[in-house]
């Protein structure tokens, strides 16, 4: 069988392990632009083949990037051991994450586990390794309630006015799939320490532990997939869309990032967010400048963080009944600011990025912002001065883009996307995510016509 790279001996042993422990099938996943699992299975003795690069696709299309062609050049995947997961809710299946590489022997360059890895390597040379924690908020329904009003209500308890958030009654109403997921969580490697619920009826929040940022990334998207699966066996199902409803609250992935400093004395952490954490008066300059570099860079940012139409229908400053949305709209930042970009927590030592939702790709989110934050402290640049009011009543605040088009306009200006992502990203991403405004935007439907035919 023919394999990109030779067969390791040692991978005969740790599939005879696998399939000795009940395993069946084993799947070296790659990411899709939206953050998606993408795989064939494959049966367990073929793990030495699997990880030597033997499972080849065409990814371009269906990776939703670019257009499908059947003639496309295909790439292998070479899964990361590392990653091997025995999946708790189908323990047949042993899942990894993989990076895509094209028979020339290099990273595929819509790959982007692989863009990823090559912002974490510049930052090892630069002398900084990054951490990330994410808060990604969901929707939890029975699927035969949905309609297009809402999603009925789910617990018991019923609707909580003005908000359900933190209710302890609406928590313990979905308890049997809370536990399971979080249980389901330790065991695929994400220690959670909150759970609870959100803000809108039916929303919840899960909180677990940071990682190094590729550890974050490979964990959340099997999160992501954890979660839809674990959800089936309740009769249940989630959603991670930004906004499923106009009059509901927007759903976040808030970027919680921590930096340290590498030498040969080992590491210590740059003390980011707010200085009252360690106890100081004033936050580090690297802490200044990184944030800095995330404002520069922030509307080419948000095409990332953001990548959705629907991702900028939560990015408003109120809801459609008039209150406060909480989902930033204006490139500041604030100490315990939730109305700003950026909050610089007062528990953590970490900066809060507000923006992203959880249709973001992490790994593509995770390289931009690193490579944002580094280019701040190489250039030194400087934020400006806290927000201590709501940041969205301030017009001489620089916006974050309004639509998705906006943000892709400032994507491709960017010098610094074009850094990260190179060419050949930037093309079929811009042209893949205009496409999709195009197709939101230039439908004329029954709310136009209810509008403008009476009086024009």
């Amino acid at each position: 069988m023919d394999t990109l790279r030779p067969i390791d001996p040692a991978h005969k042993d740790k599939a005879k392990e696998l399939a000795d422990a009940g395993v069946r099938y084993v799947t070296a996943s790659w990411i899709d632009i939206f953050g998606r699992s993408r795989a064939k299975s494959h049966p367990v003795h073929l793990l030495p083949e699997l990880m030597a690069g033997f499972a080849r696709y065409t990814p371009r299309g269906i990776n939703g990037i670019g257009a499908m062609d059947p003639v496309e050049e295909e790439v292998t995947t070479l899964p990361d051991l590392d990653t091997l997961t025995v999946l708790p809710w189908d323990t047949r299946f042993a899942w990894m994450a993989a990076d895509m590489w094209s028979d020339r022997g290099e990273p595929f360059s819509l790959c982007p586990r692989s863009i990823l890895k090559q912002q974490i390597d510049r930052a090892a040379e630069q002398g900084y390794r990054c951490t990330l924690g994410v808060e990604p908020e969901f929707y939890l329904y029975r699927p035969e309630d949905l309609t297009s009003g809402g999603f009925g209500v789910l617990t018991a308890t019923g609707a909580i006015e003005p908000s359900p958030a933190y209710d302890v009654e609406t928590t313990y109403d979905v308890a049997d799939f809370l536990d399971d997921a979080v249980t389901t969580m330790g065991q695929i490697g994400l220690d959670a320490f909150a759970l609870g619920a959100e803000g809108g009826v039916n929303q919840f929040e899960i909180d677990f532990y940071y990682k190094d940022l590729l550890q974050m990334a490979d964990r959340l998207t099997l999160f992501r997939l954890m979660m839809h699966q674990v959800a089936k066996r309740h009769g249940l199902a989630v959603s991670f869309m930004p906004k499923p409803f106009a009059n509901l609250w927007g759903s976040g992935a808030h970027f919680n990032l921590g930096l340290y400093e590498v030498g040969g004395s080992g590491e210590s952490v740059l003390r980011l967010g707010n200085p009252a954490v360690h106890g100081e008066e004033e936050w580090s300059k690297e802490s200044k400048y990184f944030v800095g570099g995330l404002f520069q860079h922030a509307r080419a940012l948000t095409a990332i963080t953001n990548p959705l139409v629907n991702s900028y229908k939560r990015l408003t400053p109120r809801l459609v009944d008039g209150s406060v949305s909480w989902a930033p709209i204006k490139i500041a930042y604030g100490p315990n600011n939730r109305s700003c970009m950026i909050r610089l927590p007062e528990n953590r030592p970490a900066i809060e990025v507000r923006n992203p939702d959880a249709s973001a790709n992490v790994y593509l989110a995770g390289a931009f912002l690193l490579a944002a934050g580094l280019d701040g402290i190489a250039n030194e640049i400087d934020p400006g001065e806290p927000i201590t009011e709501l940041a969205s009543d301030r017009d001489e605040i620089q916006r974050l883009p309004r639509t998705l088009l906006e943000a892709v306009e400032a994507f491709e200006a960017d010098e610094l996307s074009h850094q990260v992502f190179g060419k050949d990203f930037i093309t079929d991403y811009a042209a893949t995510k205009r496409a999709e405004w195009e197709r939101s935007h230039l439908p004329v439907g029954d709310a136009d016509r209810n509008a403008h035919l009476p009086y024009f």
